[in-house]
């Protein structure tokens, strides 16, 4: 399943059946394998943060992904992230994009 996939058929899926298939498309893409339990952990809280549009196939606006992008900036020492973590989240939640 594809990220396209799942918002294309989000609006027909129980909160539960979303959740479920977020979680499998985290688990089996090959895009979310390079990061730790913690950095997932990360993108699932901004995911679920939007997920009333993701739910309608709507998408995350690119202003929304920067000011969260930036917000991660400003915290990765904080949150331990590095450059590389940054980059590989930036590019997951680009995904989201409408």
């Amino acid at each position: 399943m594809d990220i396209k996939d799942l918002l294309k058929n989000a609006q027909h899926l129980t909160d539960y059946e979303f959740e479920q298939k977020l979680n499998k498309l985290a688990r089996d893409n090959y895009r979310y394998r390079n990061l730790d339990e913690k950095n997932r952990g990360l993108v699932f809280d901004i995911l679920k943060k939007y997920r009333g549009y993701l739910r309608k196939g709507i998408g995350i606006s690119y202003s929304t992904l920067q000011n969260e992008s930036y917000r991660l900036y400003q915290n990765r020492l904080k949150l331990g992230l590095t450059e590389d973590d940054l980059k590989d989240i930036k590019e997951i939640l680009s995904s989201f994009k409408r």
